[in-house]
């Protein structure tokens, strides 16, 4: 009979953590306060507590006994595996959209909507919200009902929020672009050229990791 309760709960206490790290209120290793979290949410200590365990879960919160929870922060070994499956998926989402010959505007006017968000304000949110709509179109024209749920774009928005002040303009700049090509050769219908924009993409996301300061992961 509780479950109901439980699962809004765990839900509305996930969408503020996800929208406080889109918006830059919440940021990677951020200690969460109890009270200030029970307040803003309206609800009791102990729903919250139930609610982060299941957020943990996602990697998006970190619990340690004697520190509490914190917005989770990635090592650079963890950011390698997050690229890695995340690439599988999104070559596999590639492929299928390009062989289905279904070419979707959607597709391209969230690319482009990426990067003007990114080019014009800088605005994290906005930019974030603009990916997540290139996504949403991607696997729309994969036509994979499977693909939102496994793709982990939750850890993959921590990822980007955690990196983002480390970044060069240059090197955020290539990354929208990589967002155009996918969604060119997508619509093309071309499913050699669309697995091969995914994989530079990533290649370059994986370059760029390297290339970042020790102070940009954690360590443990």
């Amino acid at each position: 009979m509780n479950a109901p309760t439980t699962i809004g709960t765990t839900e509305k206490v996930a969408d503020a953590i996800r929208s406080g790290i889109r918006t830059g209120q919440f940021v990677p290793g951020q200690h969460l306060v109890e009270a200030e979290l029970t307040l803003r949410l309206g609800i009791s200590r102990s729903s919250l507590r139930e609610a982060l365990r299941h957020l943990s879960g996602d990697g998006i919160v970190a619990i340690h006994r004697y520190r509490g929870a914190h917005i989770n922060r990635l090592s650079r070994r963890e950011v390698r595996d997050l690229l890695e499956v995340l690439e599988q998926l999104v070559r596999l989402a590639a492929r299928l959209g390009a062989a289905s010959g279904h070419a979707n505007r959607g597709l391209m006017d969230a690319a482009l909507e990426a990067a003007r968000r990114h080019g014009e304000d800088g605005d994290h949110r906005s930019y974030i919200a603009a990916r997540q709509a290139f996504y949403d179109c991607l696997f729309e024209v994969a036509g994979n009902q499977e693909l939102p749920r496994v793709t982990p774009l939750r850890r993959a928005d921590l990822f980007r929020a955690q990196i983002r002040p480390y970044q060069t303009r240059a090197q955020q700049d290539s990354h929208t672009d990589g967002y155009r090509l996918i969604a060119q050769t997508v619509n093309a219908g071309n499913v050699e050229e669309a697995e091969a924009a995914v994989a530079a993409l990533f290649a370059q996301t994986r370059a760029m990791v390297d290339t970042l300061p020790d102070e940009a992961f954690d360590v443990g």
